[in-house]
């Protein structure tokens, strides 16, 4: 968009993005993304608050996801029509009162209400992203949306250890409190730290930019493919990630918040290490880094199974698991962001809501399934959605598809799915 690109040239002469600010964006990011996560390793005490079973607890992460899924498709979009830093910064004031709101609830109706709002307000770290992808130059996107992504991975595994310790000193809502406060400085950094941009120039109505998402995905099948690829991945990352809690905090465990926290921090060694994808896909190696990332993935489950005998051997696995979904998702959006710059938000929402259904299913599928099978249960489930998801990589790995992409925005630029 000629505006957009008039802004971006100012922001750097060389087009590109400066350090400082990718990693302004990338902290953003990570601390909004936070907010959708620190329920995971709160379950056993909110069940205990509300009175809820472990089945039943579940709804807490499914409704957050929910939540989360309606924002992409009616907010996220909205990047591509008004001005993104405007955008961000209400969400982010919006987003204190939902947290007040979640800290403060004394009914179960009230709590799931708030974590709707909770998760529909905390997509603004997918306008971040989208935000940082139309910013870099070219050449350089893959690496912006791996650093920008990289904090939102990390995000999500911090906040298992920040809940857990905050919920050890002060109960599960001083959690919410404190992220409320920390959301609220949050938007006080990005108001000084965002780039000015004049509004995107794009003549499109509000209800044709939403028409327009399901025509990409629907038209272009390396963007479908790209999102079961994120469905079937995040499944099994929340299918983990959200029964952990539940084995690690009963006998024989019996471990604290702030022990099971620690898990996360481990995995965020994984996350790290996966922040190199972004730019194996901007060299053109986006399809072999899925696939050998899908494999990893599916074998991490052989290590996490071993938990009732060996916590070793599961931590291993956590990180397998994270370094593995971390990287499908980094190349997964720098290949959607090369085939279409000229609708990140609308992309980016579009591919998130396959996220977003892949993370609700295997958060209530963990549950359900722990609470009739336990770990080996849970375990299986984790293997059937990285197997499915491996054999979809396999299947349209080689799949033609006509430079430039197609569908309602014509052509433009792309990546071959070659074998590279």
């Amino acid at each position: 968009m000629r505006h957009e690109d008039e802004s971006q040239t100012k922001h750097q002469p060389g087009g590109g993005m400066p350090r400082i600010t990718m990693l302004i964006f990338a902290l953003a990011a990570g601390l909004s993304v936070a907010n959708i996560y620190y329920a995971q390793p709160l379950l056993d005490a909110i069940a205990q608050d509300f009175g809820m079973s472990h089945a039943s607890v579940g709804l807490v992460v499914t409704l957050t996801q929910i939540g989360y899924g309606l924002g992409l498709i009616f907010i996220v979009p909205l990047g591509d029509l008004v001005d993104r830093r405007r955008l961000i910064l209400s969400q982010g004031i919006l987003s204190v009162f939902a947290l007040a709101a979640v800290a403060t609830a004394r009914t179960e109706a009230v709590l799931l209400a708030s974590m709707v709002a909770m998760g529909l307000l905390a997509v603004v770290v997918q306008v971040l992203v989208s935000f940082a992808a139309t910013l870099a130059s070219p050449t350089e996107r893959g690496k912006v949306v791996g650093m920008v992504t990289s904090g939102v991975v990390i995000g999500i595994l911090a906040a298992r250890f920040v809940a857990g310790v905050l919920a050890d000193l002060g109960g599960w809502r001083a959690v919410y409190i404190t992220s409320a406060v920390i959301t609220l400085v949050m938007v006080g950094l990005l108001l000084r730290a965002l780039p000015r941009q004049l509004s995107p120039d794009s003549s499109d109505t509000y209800a044709a930019t939403l028409r327009s998402i399901p025509a990409l995905f629907l038209s272009d099948r390396v963007l479908l493919v790209r999102g079961i690829l994120a469905l079937l991945s995040f499944a099994a990352f929340s299918t983990f990630w959200t029964a952990l809690a539940l084995p690690l905090s009963a006998a024989p465990f019996s471990y604290s918040h702030t022990q099971i926290g620690v898990f996360g921090l481990i995995g965020m060694a994984g996350a790290i290490a996966a922040s190199g994808a972004g730019r194996l896909a901007d060299r053109g190696y986006g399809q072999w880094t899925t696939g050998l990332s899908l494999a990893l993935l599916l074998a991490s489950w052989g290590l996490i199974a071993l938990l009732p005998w060996s916590v070793p051997h599961l931590l291993i696995g956590v990180v397998l698991l994270d370094l593995a979904v971390q990287a499908v998702h980094v190349t997964n959006q720098s290949i959607i962001f090369e085939r279409h710059p000229e609708a990140c938000s609308r992309l980016v929402g579009g591919y998130m809501v396959f996220y977003s259904l892949g993370s609700a299913t295997g958060a209530i599928a963990a549950t359900v399934t722990y609470a009739q099978l336990g770990w080996f249960g849970v375990s299986a489930l984790g293997v059937t959605f990285s197997a499915f998801a491996l054999l979809t990589w396999a299947a349209t790995r080689r799949l033609p598809v006509e430079e430039g992409g197609s569908g309602p925005f014509g052509k433009g630029a792309s990546i071959k799915l070659d074998a590279r």
